[in-house]
């Protein structure tokens, strides 16, 4: 779990890529036709949650055994039951089965004639005694059979290496595919993959290697889900991947040893040996010391400049660099290497890291709702005249004029402008705007929801009447910093 661009897609491609400690992990995306194919099944046989939860049961079961087949060599001739599930399986997709979704969903669509296949090699090799029929009217029925068909198979072998499959994709939402229909898709493969890795998986006996499926996951969907005890799966069954870290501990944090890393990996071997310490290869590219707002030096890492602009996500690091390396490209500098704070403080530069932030809270909006909808949420800055920093009171006057604006649109109010609160926790769920709380005898406290978050608090609420501010990478997208100019007609 982890918020987007905070790694999950990364960790599990390095893993899919490199067995770790005899494990064979595998990467599988889903993608828009994967959802439609749900929708058509819904329709044309009237399914609900539970029957989702079936289907995905036996789709993760089949790619999990084809993984197995393909890597564990020489166990197929050893179990029967494994062995009669791979020739049914070879014979229904003709010896081409390619391990994607969309191509075991089929398996599940055509269930009575995957039934058929499974029973007619059970039969022949003598597992199973009589011949069964199967009715194409009977769906849940069939898929029920080839549930158990290859429980059993599983059930039986006796594993080297552990095998995990990583589900991706859940957190995009295609645009053909309405809201309610992709949540009971994604409702029915978390109640899968929990059910497998909960309740059966654990069953399989005197077998060294495991199996497990592992979902890749925002905090946001993951609440949405229904799963009940949902913060005891976070912190029991979860890897949460946090890189939160303070300006203090900034060049000791796991976002910098990461950053310093990747600059460190692409060097030549030559240059790799003069730089042994950590900070060494980020100190060469970024030479110079932070500055305030009135751009005077206040003996901080430059790190700590990435950090003010950043979401503290390796994405946000990542997509600065290439930036600063465009930019350079662009004015034919080509062999640059040494950047200074004004090539970070340029105007390209937080133009091309302000419209990447907005488009991540777009995605982020679209997943949810319309795109009339993510007008009317950039509407909203234009009515704040340039301000970055407002009062309470100044919100909901601001709040007032857009709900005023939408109603002349004859459209309907976005769900989440509900109310002038709910608008306002909107904004700081996105990490748009902190809140700016003025403590006696203390420095004001500045809360984003991005670093409030944690395990016992994935959803933490921004208070009412303080003060707010827009994130400071955001401003030059939303065209924000500079007060409006009113010209009187």
């Amino acid at each position: 779990m982890g918020e987007k661009g905070s790694g999950k897609t990364a960790y599990a491609v390095y893993l899919s890529n490199n067995r770790v400690e005899s494990t064979v992990c595998d990467l599988k995306f889903i993608r828009e036709t994967e959802y439609q194919k749900f929708v058509s099944l819904k329709q044309e046989r009237h399914l609900d949650l539970s029957d989702y939860t079936n289907i995905w049961r036996v789709i993760l079961l089949l790619m999990l055994s084809k993984q197995v087949a393909e890597k564990e060599v020489g166990l197929i001739p050893k179990f029967l039951k494994f062995r009669n599930i791979n020739s049914a399986i070879d014979e229904y997709y003709l010896h081409a089965f390619s391990p994607e979704i969309i191509h075991a969903l089929q398996f599940v669509q055509e269930s009575k004639i995957a039934a058929e296949f499974l029973s007619k090699h059970a039969k022949a090799s003598g597992e199973q005694k009589e011949s069964l029929s199967f009715s194409e009217s009977r769906f849940q029925t069939n898929l029920l059979y080839i549930q158990q068909s290859f429980e059993k198979a599983l059930s039986e072998l006796k594993l080297t290496n552990s095998y995990t499959l990583f589900i991706d994709g859940i957190d995009i939402r295609p645009s053909g595919i309405e809201y309610p229909q992709y949540l009971d898709c994604v409702k029915g493969l978390a109640n899968a993959v929990w059910q497998l890795n909960n309740d059966y998986f654990p069953t399989i006996k005197d077998s060294k290697g495991r199996l497990k499926v592992v979902l890749l996951v925002r905090p946001d969907i993951f609440s949405s889900l229904g799963l009940q005890n949902q913060n005891t799966k976070i912190r029991s069954n979860t890897i949460y991947l946090d890189w939160r870290t303070s300006y203090a501990n900034a060049l000791t944090s796991a976002l910098f040893k990461m950053t310093d890393k990747l600059l460190h990996s692409q060097q030549e071997n030559e240059v790799k040996s003069t730089l042994i310490n950590l900070g060494d290869t980020w100190n060469a590219y970024f030479p110079y010391q932070a500055t305030t707002s009135n751009r005077e030096s206040n003996n901080d890492s430059s790190f700590i400049g990435f950090l003010r602009y950043s979401f503290y996500r390796p994405r946000d690091i990542i997509m600065m660099l290439e930036f600063l390396k465009d930019n350079a490209i662009e004015k034919l500098d080509i062999e640059k290497v040494t950047h200074s704070y004004d090539d970070f403080d340029s105007p390209d530069f937080k133009r091309k890291l302000s419209d990447h932030l907005l488009g991540e809270i777009k995605d982020q909006i679209s997943f949810y709702y319309t795109n009339d909808d993510y007008e009317f949420f950039l509407k909203f800055f234009e009515f704040l005249d340039g301000n970055t920093r407002f009062t309470y009171l100044e919100y909901l006057e601001t709040h007032s004029k857009l709900i005023t604006f939408i109603k002349t649109t004859e459209k309907a109010i976005p769900k989440f402008m509900g109310t002038a609160n709910q608008f306002l926790q909107f904004l700081y769920e996105l990490n748009v705007i902190c809140y700016v709380e003025d403590v006696e005898d203390h420095k004001p406290m500045i809360h984003w929801c991005f670093r409030d978050r944690s395990f016992s608090n994935y959803s933490p609420k921004i208070k009412e009447d303080v003060r707010y501010e827009i994130f400071y990478g955001l401003t030059r997208a939303v065209n924000s910093g500079k007060k409006k100019v009113r010209i009187n007609a």
